[in-house]
Formats: C-alpha cells, structure tokens, sequence
C-alpha cells in the first residue's frame, strides 16, 4: 500500500474500484487546520473527470502500470494492431485508447502504451506527425498573403485543413492532437 506522499501528476491508481489516473496533484495546508491533498483524476474505462481531497498519509491503491514503446502494424476492425520489437508480439489495441490520433497514424509508427498486467489502458501517438497530400484543390500562385484554409486529404485518409498554397504531393506537419496543419516538412 502506497501513501498520498508517493502519488504524483501521471500515476495511476484505483479510487472507488476504478483505475484513473491522476491530472492534478496539490498540497494543500490552510492555516490552523490539518494538511491535505487535493486531487484531479481522470477515468482510464471512462473519461470523466474526478476531484477529491486526501488526508495526508491517507493509504491509497497504487496501480503498476508499465509503458512501452510499439510499432503500429495495421488496423483490424475496432484494434489496431501493434508489434512489441523486443518479442515480436503482436497486441491488439483498441482505437478508442488513441483517441482523435488514431486518423493520423500510419503503419511503421512508433507509438506508447500503457498496460496495467496485459491489459492496455491508455496510448498516445507521436505530437506529431508529417502526411503527405493525397489530394486538395490547386493552389493559386500568390496566394500567401490571408490565413485561409482549404481541405486536404492526407494519406491515412483524415481531412486536414491547409494554407492555400499547399499542394497535392507535398508533405506536411500535422499536430495529432488537435488535428491542425502546423507547416510543410522540411526535406
């Protein structure tokens, strides 16, 4: 059993039979009265958002939870399908654990994982990512001037929206969080 003393922002622990992971993590002593800690949680099965104090020295369940780093391999159904390069196995992922990212992964990407025994409960792709343009309306020449965007396909098949002057064939710098062109890719 752990103490609210070892619990840090990224642990993992099990509050009221579940494992959420903790966002926030604040000590907190005001003035005559006794020390606590206030925490942010965030669900791993649900996402939903949790705040409670702690006593300090409050035992707490403290979940191990190990990383890895994986190759992404391809997508089955509702899995993507990941290869562990130390022994080669393959592990299915649920795509909803990647959230938004998923769209802009493609096959040969290095992605983390997060597994509590064998059971993967959360993943992250890269921050970000560099697509090509499979296709988008032709750019006019001199158009560089205004911030409008245009729609883009890139090659995982997400919509993207480009700077006017972006033109098919060309790669680009993606943000996989949020899903915005951040600039064309140096090379």
């Amino acid at each position: 059993m752990a103490t609210t003393s070892d619990i840090n922002v990224g642990s993992f622990i099990r509050y009221n039979g579940e494992l959420v992971q903790i966002i926030e993590w604040q000590h907190r002593t005001p003035g005559n009265l006794r020390a606590f800690y206030q925490g942010k949680m965030r669900s791993v099965r649900t996402g939903k958002l949790v705040e409670n104090r702690f006593r300090s020295g409050e035992n707490v369940d403290l979940a191990r939870v190990e990383t890895k780093d994986l190759q992404y391999l391809y997508k089955d159904g509702e899995s993507l399908v990941c290869m562990d390069g130390e022994t080669f196995d393959q592990i299915y992922v649920e795509e909803a654990l990647f959230g938004s990212a998923a769209q802009f992964m493609k096959e040969g990407m290095m992605v983390v994982v997060a597994f509590e025994s064998e059971t993967p409960i959360s993943a992250s792709a890269p921050s970000t990512v560099e697509l090509e343009i499979t296709y988008t309306e032709p750019g006019v020449k001199g158009d560089t001037a205004t911030n409008t965007l245009k729609p883009a396909t890139v090659e995982t098949g997400a919509t993207v929206n480009v700077p006017l002057f972006v033109n098919i064939g060309e790669v680009v710098k993606i943000d996989t969080a949020t899903g915005a062109y951040l600039e064309r890719a140096k090379g």
